[in-house]
């Protein structure tokens, strides 16, 4: 049976879904080891610093992706349209609410502290990229600082309560609720 040879790139998704399932502490490296197929070795190969380096990694890869797909349209698009690509984005990405925020996931455990530069950094940028691209479209930059936290974290509050009440609708429908404040 051919053996499959995996790069850290292959790997940090495998590791991204682990601590979507288990959470950082539920995620020890015998449960990676499990989930993800590598051996000890092969993961201390790609992430010398052991578990700490892997959570790292995977959320500089969340970082990068929304960077790209999220933060960079809404400074640089045309605002409307930037806007309304992010709530596509936004719900394409959390498979409308059944996936975790990981960011969010990490900060509100114990893992909080060791990553609070990455997780603040993600969260401060998504703000501050909306709020542009609502100044952009004309808004006072207060109100827009204002509509952009308030849209940030209803998405985040969205995520939470679609996953404990074990209903996508419930996403779907605070997405639709968010995106008209936004608009109005």
């Amino acid at each position: 049976m051919a053996r499959l040879v995996y790069e850290r790139a292959d790997v940090v998704p495998m590791l991204a879904e682990v601590f979507r399932e288990l959470g950082y502490d539920g995620a020890s490296m015998a449960r990676i080891h499990e989930r993800t197929g590598l051996g000890k070795g092969s993961l201390y190969h790609f992430f010398p610093d052991g578990k700490e380096d892997m959570a790292a990694a995977v959320l500089a890869d969340i970082d990068t992706w929304f960077d790209r797909q999220v933060f960079a349209p809404l400074r640089l698009d045309p605002p409307e349209k930037a806007i309304d690509a992010m709530w596509r984005t936004v719900t394409e990405y959390f498979q409308g609410g059944g996936r975790v925020c990981l960011v969010g996931a990490f900060a509100l455990d114990g893992t909080r502290d060791r990553f609070a530069i990455a997780v603040a950094g993600y969260f401060q940028r998504w703000i501050d990229a909306l709020s542009d691209a609502l100044v952009r479209s004309g808004r006072d930059s207060r109100l827009a600082r204002d509509a952009a936290e308030e849209a940030v974290s209803g998405i985040q509050g969205a995520l939470v309560l679609s996953r404990a009440l074990d209903d996508r609708e419930t996403f779907a429908r605070a997405m639709t609720r968010l995106a008209r404040r936004l608009r109005d």
